[in-house]
């Protein structure tokens, strides 16, 4: 398995004072969802500047910024779309400590409608809700680095797009494919890379079947419920495993990276997982004549991917897999040198 990092932090949840974060905030929970709260909902914009840092790296599948300026702007043009988004936490799974800094992986359903003309095109009226996965390095009050994945297929399916033709219209308005390649995370981070046997089983188990193997039997609980891109649901063990299989026959691995794996535990819950992946693909379909994203290009196509589970008595009993289906057709549909 290739890992972002060498070296792993301890996973275990903060259930103290954070030194360095504001009083109010007792632990990494707390701090996620009230600042989330007052940016979004609260429409306090301006507290963006307070609780991210400048220089702040944020990593999506479509782009890279590296500015508080660049997330501030970017919310901004969210609620003009969306004036009534609201943030409502699934969950947050997280990791790390005061030295190295917190990660929050924090899965996200959003509701809202469409009421302004923007990057989803003119204002449609319709009624939205898409999920979003952000994995962000916390330090001393600050948001330092940011991983984010959302659901824009679900996004431009419940306007009445698809995502292939948003992807062509946001290549048309940026020239091209033009993701730079992101900065490194802030010094003294470590990616955490859980050396637990039900964290390896399952990062090795998505890995595997990346490059091509049969998913291991009994990973999955007969019952799983999963929930994957553009808001798709799926049951039972048989459909998962085929959707698995289904993406990675339209896009051959040539590198699969491990860059964040982590599993919590809590009375009265379901052990839960984070696991953020990277892989480095070719838009082949192995061969056959047609797949998830239309024809074979040999495009090279970076996805990245961000995996929540919760598994009970050791098998995945539900899962949400974010991956952005608009960012993979921009590449398939990118002429390449």
């Amino acid at each position: 398995m290739n890992t972002a990092s060498t070296a792993a932090i301890a996973a275990t949840p903060t259930t103290a004072g954070m030194q360095g974060f504001d009083a109010e905030f007792r632990d990494l929970d707390q701090y996620i969802r009230r600042i989330t709260d007052r940016i979004w909902e609260g429409g306090r914009i301006d507290d963006i500047q307070r609780y991210y840092s400048d220089p702040c790296i944020v990593d999506t599948p479509a782009a890279v910024s590296t500015t508080v300026q660049a997330v501030i702007d970017g919310t901004r043009a969210t609620l003009a779309m969306f004036p009534d988004r609201r943030l409502l936490a699934e969950d947050i799974i997280q990791s790390g400590d005061d030295v190295g800094g917190y990660l929050s992986s924090h899965r996200i359903i959003s509701t809202m409608t469409h009421r302004g003309d923007g990057g989803f095109g003119q204002a449609s009226g319709r009624r939205i809700h898409a999920r979003t996965i952000a994995d962000c390095v916390c330090k001393k009050n600050l948001v330092v680095h940011e991983w984010l994945v959302r659901d824009q297929g679900a996004i431009a399916l419940q306007i009445g797009l698809q995502p292939r033709a948003l992807a062509q219209s946001w290549l048309d308005q940026r020239g091209g494919w033009n993701k730079p390649i992101a900065g490194p995370a802030p010094d003294g981070y470590q990616s955490h890379l859980d050396q637990g046997v039900r964290a390896q089983a399952y990062a090795q188990a998505i890995e595997a079947v990346a490059r091509g193997e049969k998913l291991p039997t009994g990973l999955y609980d007969e019952a799983v419920h999963h929930i994957g891109p553009c808001e798709t649901t799926r049951y039972g063990h048989l459909e998962v495993g085929a959707y698995w299989l289904s993406l990675f026959a339209a896009l051959q691995v040539e590198r699969f990276d491990v860059e964040h794996l982590v599993l919590n535990q809590g009375a009265g819950r379901a052990d839960r997982v984070a696991l953020r992946w990277r892989a480095f693909t070719r838009h082949t379909n192995h061969g056959t004549a047609d797949g998830l994203y239309g024809p074979a290009s040999g495009h090279v196509v970076e996805v990245m991917g961000i995996n929540h589970v919760e598994l009970v008595d050791g098998k995945v009993l539900r899962e949400w897999v974010l991956i952005d289906d608009v960012a993979i057709w921009m590449q398939v549909l990118t002429a390449q040198a």
